[in-house]
């Protein structure tokens, strides 16, 4: 079984090439393209992806160059990371987006190739791991990673949602190679697989979680941040690339700053731009990347993030599916580090937002936030018909979650949502008279 696994995502890492056309930052000399690999429904990318490319931003950077060539950009779209890889090693894509288990992936076979690509930038964050989530189907009596025992779980090998099953087995006391059956699938089968009962639980990173969830097609078993461990989204480039046009990688990376100031600085709209461009619900949308989202973006090469990579290499040999990776060697932040200028050391030591509760009214261009859960929850409770989405973050990972979908503990006068009910359920063990309710009553006791 975990043959196959190993198999099918080496598959992925060698797919054929044929499926774009042209070359990577081809040009006659006067006329030059550049070729952007990123994941339109990988919403923790969209600084360096979707917003980006809807904004504008980095053709406007590259037109004022002002060196006497004309540029022009292709976007290609991507489900995953693997294939993004494959058109880099082949000298077809300059510059790509992808999680942080496909970026070691693309540094050891840029490496094993001879086609060297560096980490340059990142582009959403979350420092505990709330990026991943392991989600049941909403009837499923699954409630705790142990009833996983046995079971078949879904999510793709070489992934980082497959590193967030991998250890929290292991932390449950599970082996991840002998006490389930792992379903290496990509996330749209996988969540297919999910509906139809032939995976009992599925392991994703964003956006699938919160979507099945939102569409009350999944509810959370584990929220990823329980790990402690960050999880993160960047940017590679390839290194001849970035070698022979340093001022386009530039020039890109000046763009994706300027998409994430206006993700933090217009939060709503940029969500509702997203959501646009790939069909997502906005509500999701801002779930992840919202003001006080599961995510935080800024394009600062944190050196907690590198020492999660130096990490994440384990869990991939374990797969085989890499070796050793220098970790340190294939991290290059000199080009952000110039395109940000004096802001870039600020900008490694700032710290996330602080865990807030929102809630986005129908027809508001803003939300509107709250001190604490219990004040959220009188609010839709007295506007229950003028609700678009309601957020709150889990009462100890912080991770942001839909208000109804959310494990409600009462504690005294004290409503605190958890996103999974083991967590809700450890809490109420050492918390003698506190007791999970529904969120009716949750809702009941707010008003």
């Amino acid at each position: 079984m975990k043959n196959k696994a190993v198999a099918a995502a080496a598959l992925l890492l060698l797919a054929p090439l044929t499926a774009c056309g042209g070359n990577a930052a081809a040009g006659d000399g006067s006329t030059v393209t550049v070729t952007v690999g990123y994941q339109s429904r990988t919403i923790n990318t969209v600084t360096a992806g979707t917003l980006l490319r809807s904004l504008g931003s980095f053709e406007k950077e590259l037109n004022a160059l002002g060196d006497g060539r004309t540029y022009k950009v292709d976007w290609q779209d991507y489900a995953t990371g693997a294939p993004i890889t494959a058109q880099m090693t082949a000298g077809k894509i300059d510059i790509g987006s992808m999680g942080d288990f496909p970026l070691l992936i693309n540094a050891a076979r840029g490496k094993q190739l001879g086609k060297p690509t560096h980490l340059v930038s990142v582009t959403g964050y979350n420092l505990r791991g709330g990026l991943n989530t392991i989600v049941t189907a909403p009837d499923s009596k699954l409630a705790a990673l142990t009833d996983l025992r046995g079971k078949k779980v879904s999510t793709s090998v070489g992934s980082a949602a497959d590193g967030t099953l991998v250890r929290a087995l292991q932390r449950a006391g599970l082996d991840p190679d002998k006490d389930i059956e792992k379903l290496n699938q990509q996330p749209a089968v996988g969540a297919s697989a999910l509906s139809a009962g032939s995976a009992d639980a599925l392991s994703q990173f964003v956006a699938w979680p919160g979507l099945l969830t939102y569409q009350g097609k999944a509810k959370a078993l584990y929220d990823g941040a329980e790990l402690n461990l960050p999880t993160f989204h960047g940017v590679t480039a390839r290194e001849d690339f970035a070698r022979q046009r340093p001022t386009v990688l530039e020039a890109f990376l000046k763009a994706q700053a300027e998409a994430t100031d206006y993700l933090n600085d217009h939060p709503v709209d940029a969500a509702e731009k997203v959501a646009k461009a790939t069909g997502l619900p906005a509500e999701v949308v801002y779930l992840y990347n919202g003001a006080h989202g599961i995510s935080t973006f800024d394009p600062a090469i944190k050196p907690q993030l590198v020492s999660a990579l130096k990490d994440d290499v384990a869990i991939l040999k374990s797969a085989k599916l890499t070796g050793d990776i220098d970790v340190d060697a294939f991290v290059d932040d000199r080009y952000v580090r110039k395109a940000l200028g004096t802001s870039y050391a600020e900008q490694l030591t700032a710290a996330p937002p602080a865990a807030a509760s929102e809630v986005w009214p129908k027809g508001a261009s803003a939300t509107r936030a709250f001190k604490t859960p219990a004040e959220l929850l009188a609010y839709v409770s007295a506007h229950q018909d003028g609700i678009r989405a309601a957020y709150v973050p889990d009462a100890t990972t912080g991770t942001l979650w839909f208000a109804d979908k959310a494990v409600w503990v009462a504690d005294g006068d004290k409503l605190l949502p958890f996103v999974a009910p083991a967590t809700a359920k450890t809490y109420v063990a050492e918390h003698g008279g506190a007791r999970v309710v529904t969120y009716a009553d949750a809702l009941e006791r707010a008003s």
